[in-house]
């Protein structure tokens, strides 16, 4: 880890701006693949800007040509996690044709391998405390927005149709809860194949909704 004078001062071991071209990634897409790689290895509170900046291939004051500091990168991989689901939701829901217990699943489905599909568990950067703040309000909204689609389509349904306003918002959290809480699961056995594991969460979503 310590510097050396033929690489003029750089650290070594970390792939550097001559090599970033080499991924085909934005400037700013490295910088967000930085972060993920190292929120969920390292966390977020012990990753410093500058480790982010050196994984990207890039010195500390460029990165700030890109974003503006690590909650920036932290919102934008919050709302990565939820934007491809809520647009599978609103398909699911403009859809007229097919029963909404089969949307229903498909949605409890689609969601899961998000979640658990990609390289770094993000899911899990849900749990920490900072993200309560009010700078993460734009990941807030859109997480609301998808829960609000699994509530409309379990409604939908003849079991979430027969609840009263309450219960259906009970079994709404209760749903909701299962599908972000795969986080947890699948980080106990992350090599766990993602497809079975999806289909057989959806189905005891199901089963939680009453369908």
């Amino acid at each position: 880890m310590g510097a050396t004078g033929a690489t003029g001062g750089r650290r070594v071991g970390r792939p550097r701006a001559d090599q970033r071209p080499d991924s085909g990634l934005s400037p700013r897409a490295e910088l967000l693949a930085a972060a993920a790689e190292l929120f969920t290895t390292r966390g977020y509170a012990a990753t410093t800007t500058r480790a982010v900046a050196e994984l990207a291939g890039m010195r500390q004051a460029s990165m700030y040509h890109y974003v503006s500091g690590k909650e920036e990168l932290l919102a934008d991989l919050l709302e990565s996690t939820v934007t491809p689901s809520l647009t599978c939701a609103r398909e699911l829901l403009a859809d007229d044709v097919t029963p909404a217990g089969d949307r229903l699943w498909e949605l409890c489905r689609t969601d899961v391998e998000l979640l658990c599909g990609g390289t770094h568990n993000l899911g899990g950067l849900y749990l920490l405390p900072e993200v309560r703040a009010e700078r993460f309000a734009g990941f807030h909204a859109v997480r609301a927005e998808l829960k609000d689609a699994y509530r409309q389509l379990l409604a939908a349904t003849a079991a979430g149709g027969a609840l009263a306003k309450s219960e259906l918002e009970l079994r709404t959290d209760l749903l909701f809860g299962l599908i972000e809480g795969v986080i947890l699961v699948h980080r106990s056995d992350p090599e766990r194949p993602v497809s079975a594991f999806a289909e057989a969460t959806a189905d005891a979503a199901l089963r939680i909704a009453g369908i």
